[in-house]
């Protein structure tokens, strides 16, 4: 089936099979592998994507689906060469160890400060709940996320400034 997708403000055209993923779509046939699958079953939020303004894992939506739709990546994210501000953010904490689910954390992240611009520590949770790492314990990512909201105060150790 021919599909017409714009990802991350370039329009595709391509030919995929009914039962291609929007994941391996992205991955495999246009070299955008930043989406990383995880889990193959939408649990670990590794393939988040933007579909449409709204995040969705691209492990459990198909290519199809996405014919006419908008899609953003986290190649997306960075403009020009430079480091969108909720991935400096994410750097500057160390919130990045070993990457692997920082793409998901990123949109997921996004989303909700969209959503909420000033989002307390529990927001931030509720938030994040359908990302996974197994590497940071939360806690530098959650910090991120205030940094990049600049609700984190850096004096004597980190303080969230919200409380």
């Amino acid at each position: 089936m021919k599909i017409s997708v714009k990802i991350n403000g370039e329009l595709y055209e391509r030919d995929v099979a009914e039962n291609r993923t929007l994941l391996r779509f992205l991955r495999e046939d246009l070299g955008l592998t930043g989406t990383k699958e995880g889990c193959g079953a939408g649990e670990c939020g590794a393939c988040t994507v933007f579909m449409n303004g709204k995040t969705v894992n691209s492990c459990m939506v198909l290519a199809v689906e996405a014919d006419g739709a908008e899609i953003e990546t986290i190649e997306g994210e960075a403009k020009d060469g430079t480091l969108s501000k909720l991935q400096e953010a994410f750097d500057r904490n160390n919130a990045v160890q070993c990457g692997f689910c920082t793409s998901g954390m990123i949109m997921s992240a996004r989303e909700l400060i969209r959503n909420h611009p000033k989002p307390t520590v529990e927001e931030i949770k509720e938030g994040l709940e359908g990302n996974f790492c197994r590497c940071t314990g939360y806690q530098q990512i959650i910090e991120a996320v205030l940094d990049a909201t600049g609700q984190l105060e850096k004096k004597e150790g980190l303080k969230y400034a919200g409380k």
